[in-house]
């Protein structure tokens, strides 16, 4: 293992990075007790300074994080947890994340650009699951996958006669609309963005 470079208390800033949609969940502290914890159990470990002691993220409120790799900074006295947030809320207050205000207190609502379709994905199967009265989602499932491909068919050709077009507006439209119905009917057949992503990865030389 590297040579982490610890504070004068032994502890090192660990940041929580979302696997599926690249948020930055949170910022904690880990000694390197902490870390080795975190290796052996696969489960992100934590110091706590308030406590002093060693937490394991979610042991009380369910909402563990399970740790596909740590990242190490090329000073090496900062790290990352590449995790997956079991129940999707990091924060204490209930939010997704701890960073969920801007500078003057107002809550961020906004996902960022690389989050997209993760969220989307996100929000159709909240739909799907809660079945709100007149959420176009839940009705075009309903009219089953036949119709959602007939769609998403449908928003490919607009996509491709707007880029035949040129016009960047209609374009940016079309494909939103596209990608839209491609990830209603990824949904539907089980099939997470995660896995479409992986997938992008494994080609890349």
């Amino acid at each position: 293992m590297l040579p982490l470079k610890f504070d004068e208390k032994g502890l090192i800033p660990v940041i929580a990075q979302d696997y599926r949609t690249g948020e930055i969940r949170m910022l904690a502290w880990a000694n390197e007790e902490a870390i080795k914890k975190t290796l052996e159990t696969g489960y992100a470990h934590y110091y706590s300074r308030s406590r002093g002691r060693i937490w394991k993220k979610g042991e009380t409120s369910g909402e563990l994080q399970r740790v596909i790799e740590i990242r190490v900074d090329c000073d090496e006295d900062a790290i990352v947890y590449v995790i997956e947030q079991e129940k999707n809320r990091a924060c204490h207050t209930g939010e997704r994340n701890c960073f969920y205000r801007d500078l003057e207190g107002k809550k961020v609502e906004k996902p960022l650009p690389f989050e997209a379709l993760s969220r989307l994905q996100e929000i159709i199967k909240d739909r799907l699951e809660k079945r709100p009265e007149g959420s176009y989602t839940v009705k075009l499932a309903d009219e089953g996958l036949d119709r959602v491909l007939q769609k998403f068919g449908e928003e490919a050709v607009e996509t491709l006669i707007a880029i035949k077009n040129g016009k960047k507006e209609e374009i940016l439209y079309e494909t939103a609309d596209m990608l839209y119905m491609l990830t209603l009917a990824l949904t539907m057949e089980g099939v997470e963005i995660t896995e479409v992503m992986e997938e992008l990865i494994r080609r890349m030389k």
